[in-house]
């Protein structure tokens, strides 16, 4: 079985490690990081992993802008993504309803959780 590699998309350094360290020790995938959604679609363009974790609150492009460019490039599109939100309000949730995502995982979250989340929402 080949490693799992997932790209988290987080402009807070702090929830980046905190998501490297849980994934690589929990669950033995290989993780990229991105500082901003910019960043992000430079390093999954370049390296196509097989998700992708973004942020919804980021300054410049948000998660959702940023997932809108994915959407829009072909080799990106078909990339599951799980969006990180620290507002879960029903309004919010509605609007990530209708995008073609691979669910919502709400911050702040405890490590072990959000391995078995992603699991969960991707079937790994």
């Amino acid at each position: 079985m080949t490693t799992k590699r997932v790209l988290i998309i987080d402009d807070e350094q702090g929830i980046r490690k905190i998501v490297e360290i849980a994934l690589k020790a929990i669950a033995g995938w290989e993780v990229l990081a991105a500082a901003s959604g910019q960043e992000g679609l430079t390093i999954a363009a370049a390296e196509q992993p097989d998700a992708i974790l973004l942020d919804v609150m980021m300054p410049g492009m948000d998660g959702i802008a940023t997932f809108q460019q994915m959407q829009a490039t072909p080799e990106l599109r078909s990339i599951p993504t799980i969006l990180l939100t620290a507002k879960a309000q029903t309004s919010e949730q509605r609007q990530f309803a209708e995008l073609p995502i691979a669910g919502v995982i709400t911050k702040p979250f405890k490590a072990p959780d959000l391995v078995k989340q992603m699991r969960s929402l991707l079937s790994w």
